[in-house]
């Protein structure tokens, strides 16, 4: 079987070589490339001949399956699965597993510091000690005492909502499947729009799919208390990124920080968040650490391994 990692994973080549031993071993051909491309024609060059590619975040479209007959399974090096032909690989019967958990941590903490860089200001007192001023117009304020929204209570939300909880917040939850460890914590389920009334913070944590794209929409966003702050580290088209920056600019929501877009960095000045008051933005890298990045590479050669065995795992639904 030949089998090909598409682009790299973060990590060092020693890692692949150790990860990538038992699969040669086993006998079957493997190909590491430690360049991105985007180039479709090139993906398709790349995956010539192999039953099993492995990939992380770069988009393998519909046609890229298409021009690759001897595609048989997909093993995403990420927890989403929206950049991959979806379409095609359910027409040619193209299994594909992700490597869920492996950011969850990760995920939760960049939240919980974006919260902190918005209620503390410290990227306008960043600015202010560079430029000689002081700590005039600088008073921050807490979590603690606070109302966190966590829309999604899966693995990530849960994590950040436990992070909340113990900086003294109180968390409340919207999900269509309640969590029952998050009751047991306190944790209140409420409907999204009561959700966004109540919460001093709304953070979001659910999939991109068909159900939630543009969930937050203008209209939930206009619930929001003016005194609010809005976090989004889970993916853009859950968000009304136009509305959401409206209300920053017409200063109906505190602030927002946001890790996701409609498309991947490098965002065009076209994207409203770029142009909105009161916010701090970070290239898609919330699922980016070491450890992340290590946990990733170990899981995603553990389903490949699975897979030539014959028992696949982490198998995605779509």
């Amino acid at each position: 079987m030949k089998i090909a990692l598409l682009e790299p994973l973060g990590v060092s080549r020693e890692l692949i070589d150790e990860l990538s031993a038992p699969i040669k071993a086993a006998g079957h051909e493997f190909v590491y490339y430690d360049a991105k491309t985007t180039d479709k024609a090139e993906l398709a060059a790349r995956a010539a001949g192999c039953e099993a590619i492995m990939i992380a975040n770069n988009p393998f479209p519909n046609d890229v399956v298409d021009a690759c007959p001897d595609l048989k399974f997909i093993n995403v090096a990420f927890t989403g699965i929206d950049h991959v032909g979806q379409e095609s690989c359910k027409a040619k019967n193209i299994a594909i597993c992700n490597a869920a958990n492996y950011s969850n941590q990760t995920v939760a903490e960049l939240v919980i510091g974006m919260v902190i860089a918005m209620l503390r200001k410290m990227p306008v007192g960043d600015k202010a000690v560079r430029n000689g001023g002081t700590a005039a117009g600088l008073t921050g304020r807490e979590i603690a005492g606070r109302t966190v929204g966590v829309v999604g209570t899966g693995r990530i939300g849960m994590i950040t909502a436990k992070l909340f909880l113990a900086f003294g917040a109180t968390v409340i939850g919207c999900d269509p499947f309640p969590n029952e460890e998050a009751k047991k914590l306190g944790i209140e389920y409420v409907e999204l729009p009561e959700l966004m009334k109540r919460s001093d913070i709304v953070t979001i944590h659910t999939p991109n799919m068909a159900s939630t794209r543009g969930l937050i929409s203008r209209e939930m966003i206009s619930l929001m208390k003016p005194t609010a702050y809005f976090v989004n580290c889970a993916r853009g088209p859950i968000v009304d990124s136009a509305a959401l920056a409206d209300a920053l600019n017409e200063d109906r929501i505190a602030g927002a920080a946001v890790d996701v877009y409609n498309v991947e960095p490098p965002i065009p000045d076209s994207e409203p968040l770029l142009h909105a008051k009161n916010t701090v933005l970070t290239p898609h890298v919330a699922f980016l650490s070491e450890e992340s990045m290590i946990r990733r590479a170990h899981i995603a050669f553990d389903n490949m391994m699975a897979y030539i065995n014959g028992a696949p795992t982490n198998l995605c639904n779509f």
